[in-house]
């Protein structure tokens, strides 16, 4: 009984292959390699603007405690 509750909305083996299947009619066998390409160079874009933005806010940090000593 509570191994059903815990599954409870999750995705079986079918209507994963039903969507997969929707997608591959909507979009088409050659479209979707590219959708995946514009999402990885996406993701990868987000990674470097995050890591970018945590560097920007050590040097600040860096230069407030160095004009707190000063």
């Amino acid at each position: 009984m509570t191994f059903n509750f815990l599954l409870f909305g999750a995705p079986g083996p079918w209507q994963i292959i039903i969507i997969l299947l929707v997608i591959v009619l909507l979009f088409g066998g050659k479209k979707i390699p590219e959708l995946m390409k514009g999402l990885g160079q996406g993701i990868k874009e987000f990674k470097k603007a995050s890591k970018d933005i945590g560097g920007e806010n050590e040097e600040e940090d860096r230069d407030d405690r160095k004009n707190d000593k000063e």
